[in-house]
């Protein structure tokens, strides 16, 4: 059976990057019938975020990837977090202690350093000295009582390591050259190196698969395999970097970055009440702008939000709170590495799994073009089924607290007929907001006013306009765009020099649905009070 599994670590939201990794191993396991494994890798006491975690949840959930064994599911060979399987990681420790195949260390941060700078002096790979003789446990009483750290050390080979992966084939390592990693830090917590070779064998992992950048801790992680007597080697995978359009690889820090760059942009911010929008102390903002701390995403995206910055999407979230469908994203992201083998790119999750092979990824990095992702997404609007796009929608209102959530499901039902062919359920929000704010909430685009309002005597069009809407018997869109069009003959101009300053005195901006549908689902009366408003404040301009 194909055992797949996907171990975050919350130290931050799900990156893109990661949800490709989990999407894959999902894919394949599907594929095949298997079996996928959520494990969460929370060892990292210091980088670890408190909302981390049951957003990555929160966020595969939506996608629609689903699991068989994970921390909100159970299963055969829990825990699935790894702060809960101490225990098992020091049992193993033990072993190769046991074995001669790993040893205590005492050094002091300091005098690692200056083991670095010696190898950085003499321009030799950073290597572990290795004792002649290993420390044994009255070694260990001795350092404790001194307050000096306990590390245990894996003792790698000497001797050439290979890892047969399954898209680079065979990639070759010198094993004194990359020397004795910890396996076990002093706070008694397992490394990564460590915690995960134990976990996939204990989970039954046979196929890993993830990023390049992972290659590097392949082969301490085979020798470790090997040490512990775990049985055959799982196959290896590892996937092709995304590039974003800039040319640099997509990173989870690019949020924070933007953030930070334009606070130190602006100059006379006040902290005080930066770090007060975004629930963090204005000493933690500090750490921030001086590259010593990230906060919290949440705190980010509030402290953003707070100048008005918008910041690019890299999380999963991100691209939900921007009115992206999940058949989008997992059709975009398969995509990212992979292909089907034929010309097919819009593709449902079925024809997906149907087609997943790992045989067919790519060596070549890949590029997140986000102008391809909006292309993707306009194509899945149109193409889900109406129950499942009005169900899109609405959680998607419901997470921006968009005031068209107290639309109801026909009203709703009417938006997203007359905005086919919307790119995003963000664009379709923003276009339906004027419909469900007070007059008096109707903010006027400076644009727009410039544009449409103090030209070609828009004032004296929407007068005009404002009179016939009065007296007409009915209003339908059939009667408003029939007096629009009737109007625009008269005055020999276009259809937009009429219809333009309509539409911003009914929402302050120049993007809205269709004209003829706006007004008749505005209503008369709330439509000529926009009328009135707008008449009064720019009629004597």
């Amino acid at each position: 059976m194909v055992i797949t599994r996907f171990a975050p670590s919350p130290t931050g939201y799900l990156h893109i990057g990661g949800t490709r990794t989990a999407l894959f191993n999902w894919l394949w396991a599907r594929k095949n019938k298997g079996k996928f494994i959520l494990r969460i890798e929370d060892t990292d006491l210091k980088r670890n975020t408190p909302t981390a975690t049951k957003q990555v949840i929160n966020d595969l959930r939506w996608l629609g990837i689903d699991w068989d064994e994970g921390p909100d599911v159970g299963g055969p060979n829990g825990p699935y977090l790894q702060s809960q399987r101490i225990d098992i990681y020091r049992r193993y420790a033990q072993k190769l202690i046991d074995k001669g195949l790993a040893y205590y260390c005492f050094e002091t941060p300091e005098e690692l350093e200056t083991i670095r700078q010696k190898a950085a002096a003499e321009k030799k790979n950073i290597v572990y000295p290795r004792p002649e003789r290993f420390p044994d446990e009255n070694d260990v009483k001795k350092a404790h009582a001194q307050g000096r750290p306990v590390t245990i050390r894996f003792a790698m080979p000497d001797s050439e390591i290979v890892i047969n992966d399954l898209i680079r084939g065979d990639v070759k390592f010198n094993g004194s050259d990359l020397g004795d990693f910890i396996i076990i830090k002093s706070d008694g917590f397992p490394t990564y190196n460590f915690a995960v070779v134990i976990d996939d064998a204990l989970m039954g992992a046979n196929y890993i698969i993830r990023g390049q950048e992972h290659l590097m801790n392949t082969p301490g992680q085979q020798e470790l395999w090997k040490a512990l007597n775990f049985g055959e080697l799982p196959k290896y995978v590892h996937m092709s970097v995304t590039i974003s359009e800039s040319g640099g690889k997509l990173s989870k820090r690019e949020r924070p970055k933007v953030l930070k760059d334009a606070i130190k942009k602006a100059g006379d911010i006040n902290l005080d009440n930066l770090a007060q929008a975004g629930n963090i102390t204005t000493e933690q903002l500090n750490a921030f702008l001086k590259g010593e701390a990230i906060p919290d995403m949440p705190a980010v995206d509030a402290m953003a939000k707070f100048l008005a910055v918008r910041l690019p999407e890299i999380n999963v979230v991100d691209f939900f709170r921007s009115g992206y469908l999940p058949e989008t994203m997992v059709n975009f992201l398969a995509l990212l590495g992979w292909n089907p083998g034929d010309q097919r790119e819009i593709m449902t999750i079925n024809e997906i799994i149907d087609s997943f092979d790992i045989n067919r990824l790519i060596k070549s990095n890949s590029l997140f073009d986000r102008s391809k992702l909006v292309a993707f997404n306009t194509e899945h609007i149109r193409m889900v089924s109406k129950a499942r796009l009005l169900g899109c929608f609405k959680e998607y209102l419901k997470e921006v607290n968009s005031p068209v959530i107290k639309a109801d499901d026909d009203m709703l039902e009417r938006l997203l007929e007359i905005n086919a062919g919307a790119r995003t359920l963000g664009d379709i929000e923003r276009k339906s907001t004027f419909l469900f704010v007070d007059n008096a909430s109707i903010e006027y685009d400076d644009k727009a006013v410039k544009k449409v309002l103090l030209k070609d005597n828009a004032i004296e069009i929407l007068q005009i306009i404002r009179d016939r809407l009065s007296t007409a018997e009915h209003i339908t869109e059939q009667v408003v765009e029939d007096m629009l069009r009737k109007l625009a003959e008269e005055r020999n101009v276009g259809l937009g020099k009429v219809a333009q300053p309509l539409r911003v005195a009914i929402t302050g901006s120049t993007v809205s649905p269709p004209i003829f549908d706006s007004i008749k689902l505005l209503g008369r009366k709330t439509t000529l009070a926009r009328i009135d408003i707008t008449l009064k404040k720019f009629g004597n301009i």
